[in-house]
């Protein structure tokens, strides 16, 4: 038996033998053919920072429907000091804080500037129903607060289309809702708060309470994106971080 299985072996040897040959050859041919095509790779604001649009989508336009926010056309200052906060640990995050680690402050500035000036159109909201009841709900705190428990309105910060305004407040249309009901969550836990004073999300998210919150997210998410950013605003709060 040894002896026909070492006589298999060799004739498969003799037979796989000028294939290997051949394409050991091809192999070679496309070594030097790559080596005699150098790839260029240009050099640009905009290809270094494709490890950015990797999550955040082309040109930091991420789609509603995952978790991940939108950057482009957010407020150079506001993403500058959000850039800032994961470098220095003010924010949680492995990959942000990762990738930012050896940046400068000077860079991360030209990187806010970048995705800030790509003020490009948002999608249209849902085309399902919304739920008037949490609608309703949500409209109410986000668009007029609650007097009884002295809870401003988003719109007092982010302007009254909630579009954001500038120099450095977000807007929160066209955000996933996962990711407002995490912002807020986090504002309440404490886990993302102000460098300094008074934190008014995170008084305002504790004050709210769950489903208040969720309540909020679903209005938000809902909301057509598609209107214009305030071009100046002076709210009563300092929204940097």
């Amino acid at each position: 038996m040894k002896r026909l299985i070492s006589a298999l072996a060799r004739r498969l040897a003799l037979v796989l033998a000028p294939a290997l040959c051949m394409t050991g050859t091809a192999w070679a041919g496309d070594t030097v053919l790559a080596a005699a095509t150098p790839v260029v790779v240009p050099d640009t604001l905009a290809q270094r920072l494709q490890p950015c649009t990797a999550c955040h989508g082309a040109e930091g336009r991420a789609s509603r429907e995952g978790y991940l926010p939108r950057i482009a056309g957010k407020p150079a200052a506001y993403l500058h000091q959000q850039l800032l906060n994961f470098r220095d640990g003010r924010r949680s995050n492995a990959t942000m804080a990762e990738l930012l680690a050896h940046q400068s402050d000077a860079y991360l500035r030209e990187m806010a500037g970048h995705f800030a000036s790509l003020d490009l159109p948002h999608n249209a909201p849902p085309a399902a129903p919304a739920n008037p009841a949490l609608m309703a709900r949500g409209q109410t705190l986000a668009l007029q607060g609650d007097a009884a428990r002295r809870i401003p309105a988003c719109v007092e910060c982010h302007g009254q289309a909630l579009a954001g305004t500038l120099p450095a407040v977000p807007g929160l249309l066209g955000l996933p809702r996962d990711y407002l009901i995490g912002q807020l969550g986090a504002w309440q836990t404490g886990s993302r708060s102000f460098n300094f004073g008074v934190s008014i999300p995170m008084m305002l998210a504790g004050a709210l309470g769950l489903y208040a919150l969720w309540h909020v997210a679903y209005c938000v998410f809902r909301m057509d994106p598609r209107v214009p950013r305030t071009t100046h605003h002076a709210p009563r709060f300092s929204l940097h971080p």
